[in-house]
């Protein structure tokens, strides 16, 4: 498994991904090269409105996800985040401080993505504004990339463009049903693997990565 590589197919305000990271953090400790590459989801077209029937439904989807996997949902991210009618769930922010924190050293891109995973549904803080995600990554140590998002290089929204394109591609490439999901590249050729195995047994996902 150590010489193994994988593609993680994410959006940084998807629960279900927030629900995964503990197995991703066990894929790279194990020594797997996790290479993560955002969708864009919930950015763009992809943002909408947060609204009292979209918040209830996420609040118990993120119950859901939180009996499964024991990855905690508050009440400051219920209160501070989805009772505040108005704003909207807009990922743009947060992935492009992803794009930021990895732009010299790509393996930052999973501590910026915990980070602000953290600040919303443990914290209840704001990822959804620039300002809001710069002040998440620079109290996390990450002060080059939050002065980086706030004024955002041609280089950074050019790494960024390519990211999320070469997220999206392989996502309706491989007709994926939705985020979080991996792919495990070989011979060139990109192999999905369901979700559902970043939600059981680290053994079932490991034998489903050698597998495919």
């Amino acid at each position: 498994m150590s010489n193994s590589e994988v593609t993680y197919l994410f959006d940084p305000l998807c629960g279900w991904c927030y629900g995964a990271t503990p197995m991703l953090d066990r894929l790279s400790a194990s020594g797997v090269r996790v290479e993560l590459l955002p969708t864009g989801l919930f950015s763009g077209a992809g943002a909408r409105p947060m609204d009292e029937g979209f918040a209830a439904h996420a609040w118990a989807n993120d119950q859901r996800i939180e009996r499964l996997t024991g990855q905690l949902f508050t009440q400051a991210y219920r209160h501070n985040v989805l009772d505040i009618s108005g704003t909207l769930l807009d990922s743009h922010a947060a992935t492009l401080g992803i794009s930021a924190a990895g732009l010299e050293n790509p393996s930052r891109r999973l501590a910026a993505l915990k980070t602000i995973q953290r600040a919303r549904y443990v914290d209840g803080s704001d990822v959804v504004t620039t300002s809001g995600v710069a002040e998440v990554l620079a109290a996390a140590g990450m002060a080059d990339a939050a002065e980086m998002l706030k004024a955002p290089t041609e280089t950074l929204l050019t790494t960024h463009r390519e990211l999320v394109g070469r997220g999206r591609s392989l996502f309706q490439g491989l007709h994926a049903d939705g985020v979080p999901s991996l792919v495990v590249i070989r011979n060139d050729a990109p192999r999905l693997i369901g979700s559902n195995a970043l939600f059981g047994s680290f053994d079932n996902l490991v034998a489903h990565i050698a597998a495919a």
